[in-house]
């Protein structure tokens, strides 16, 4: 990419797309094509042919996706693969026709199969099932990877993919129902914090910000502190899903976005299968874990408690990145640190 380039960032408002944003920006691209979702519906293909026909973008990041936590996967199965598939594709096939030099696809770690071995090597792809949890946004999410690779096949188009692991960072999502564990995490201790405080101004204020199920400060404190039991918040107790045993591996959103245009700079895919890159921090560790040091990082003084009736998901999920080291990126922020700066982030918005 040159410093004039045109470059579309699709999904900029995003976790990833800003992240995307503030790295480009940062390395002296500033040619940067942006739409909001109110601006551009990647879901309607005229608009999106209207846009690439009058923009003429000469470099693509799709990082736009419909994403959430396992409760969202499981609630809104058919919103996940449709919305999905319709935004990728239109977004690909319109990348060709209108002569897009670069494109990258961003996927996601859960394309792999629920047993897949540890670390998850690119190999690994459609070779065992799908966690059904998430199948439908597993299967939306590959189709985008093999529409890259069949593009690239028959047009010779450059269009690459990266697989993220589990991302976390600013301008996450923080709902309760749709949102991904550490986010949601960060969330219920905060609020369970001001609970055990009895600072109602401050639940008020959280929720003002980041309604749940529209609720705000005009209602009642006993509807407040209803409406929270039923996401497991209550006074001096939280209640998270499952056992607490998965493992997980996290990669700060700045990481991710540092790797993605490094890839972009640095790597043109070869013709065949399985030509992703995955991108990760190499490391993982217990859903219980995570909760500890969310509960030391936000000073929680609550009790955990794990409703072991409600799925795991995946039992581990720890990518392979050998690849992108070999080609001499790897990440820098700890989950410590990250976590840290996230919480700060956002107190920030309150």
């Amino acid at each position: 990419m040159e410093k004039q380039s045109k470059i579309y960032v699709a999904g900029h408002k995003g976790m990833v797309g800003s992240a995307i944003c503030r790295n480009l920006k940062k390395k002296g691209f500033e040619n940067l094509l942006l739409r909001t979702h109110a601006e551009l519906d990647l879901t309607r293909q005229e608009d999106v042919e209207r846009f690439f026909d009058s923009n003429r973008p000469e470099y693509v990041f799709l990082a736009a996706a419909k994403v959430g936590g396992i409760i969202a996967n499981s609630i809104y199965r058919a919103e996940f693969i449709y919305e999905n598939i319709a935004l990728q594709t239109h977004v690909i096939d319109a990348a060709f026709r209108y002569g897009v030099r670069k494109l990258m696809f961003l996927g996601s770690s859960c394309i792999y199969p629920r047993m897949a071995p540890q670390p998850i090597a690119e190999e690994a792809l459609l070779t065992g099932p799908l966690e059904e949890t998430n199948e439908p946004y597993a299967i939306a999410k590959i189709a985008g990877m093999k529409m890259c690779e069949a593009y690239r096949a028959q047009y010779g188009c450059n269009f690459v993919s990266v697989m993220p692991t589990n991302l976390y960072g600013p301008n996450d999502n923080y709902d309760l129902e749709t949102s991904h564990v550490l986010p949601a995490l960060i969330r219920k201790m905060h609020l369970g914090k001001l609970l055990i405080a009895g600072d109602e101004n401050g639940l008020r204020k959280d929720l003002n910000a980041r309604p749940i199920k529209g609720v705000t400060g005009e209602y009642s404190y006993g509807e407040i502190l209803k409406v929270l039991a039923e996401y497991g918040i209550s006074r001096g107790q939280i209640t998270l899903w499952g056992t607490g045993t998965p493992l997980r591996e996290f990669l700060h959103a700045d990481d991710m976005a540092d790797a993605t245009v490094f890839v972009m700079e640095h790597y043109d895919a070869p013709e065949g299968s399985n030509t992703h890159i995955n991108i990760g921090s190499g490391k993982d560790l217990s859903i219980r874990e995570l909760a500890q040091i969310v509960q030391k990082t936000l000073a929680y003084s609550g009790d955990i408690v794990w409703d072991t009736t409600k799925p795991d998901g995946t039992p581990r999920k720890l990518m392979s990145n050998a690849r992108l080291a070999e080609m001499g990126w790897k990440p820098s922020v700890s989950l410590s640190e990250g976590i840290a700066g996230v919480y700060a982030s956002y107190m920030a918005l309150l």
